[in-house]
């Protein structure tokens, strides 16, 4: 799935904006995860290297799209950026952060699917590990290790909780935990493997992912899991 920011103050922009994705899924098959943010300052508050592609106003109240954009490239060298403004002039430096292109406002649906399709080819060009398994129906599933939140051993299998779905698959946790080993993964007790990028904060004993679940941290597993947790985040420049 391919997850999708979008960064606009002004709620018509976004409701176009938004309604352009939809359109664009309907007709072309692709499946988008849609987040949207109202001023710069929101999407680099908690930014974490999720995101495929940002669709970023320049012309923001607070942390404008210029500012945000050089912020982000600090922590993330592969998120697809691309400018919306009213104004071409103030996109020349996109340069400077990489940007695919810009859109000029307001957008028509004609332009943002010719630059869709720009970013989907960029999409294509970039590997993206993948986790591949059997589901307990016998289902066959391919899943970005990316996109998974947490793992959860259930009886004498295990649930793999990911941003768009939910799979129970005929496996252990140790046997997934050696699967993704190098990939920002640790357990926070013995029946659950979580992926770092998505954990959102802590609290007492309870760790908090991305969508909210909190999960409890063990006190045998503690201080290894927050010594990881703070190791992941200090790699990537960011904070909690």
């Amino acid at each position: 799935m391919i997850r999708v920011g979008v960064i606009e103050d002004d709620p018509h922009s976004i409701d176009r904006l938004l309604s352009h994705l939809d359109r664009f899924q309907r007709e072309h098959g692709d499946r988008f995860h849609v987040g949207a943010f109202r001023d710069g300052a929101d999407i680099i508050a908690d930014y974490r290297p999720d995101w495929d592609v940002l669709f970023l106003d320049i012309q923001m109240p607070s942390v404008d799209g210029m500012t945000a954009a050089r912020r982000i490239r600090q922590v993330d060298s592969e998120v697809i950026i691309v400018f919306v403004t009213s104004s071409p002039h103030y996109a020349v430096s996109g340069y400077e952060v990489d940007a695919l292109s810009y859109l000029l406002k307001p957008v028509t649906f004609a332009s943002f699917e010719q630059e869709m399709r720009r970013v989907l080819v960029r999409l294509q060009q970039r590997t993206r590990r993948e986790l591949l398994f059997t589901a307990v129906d016998g289902a066959h599933h391919r899943v970005a290790v990316s996109d998974i939140l947490y793992i959860e051993s259930v009886k004498h299998r295990i649930e793999v909780h990911t941003l768009d779905a939910d799979y129970g698959v005929v496996s252990t946790i140790k046997a997934m935990e050696a699967e993704l080993a190098g990939d920002g993964f640790m357990r926070c007790n013995s029946g659950l493997l979580v992926n770092l990028r998505h954990v959102t904060g802590t609290e007492g004993n309870d760790c908090r992912v991305r969508g909210g679940t909190k999960l409890p941290i063990s006190r045998p597993r503690k201080k290894e899991f927050l010594s990881a947790l703070a190791a992941h985040i200090g790699a990537r420049g960011i904070s909690v």
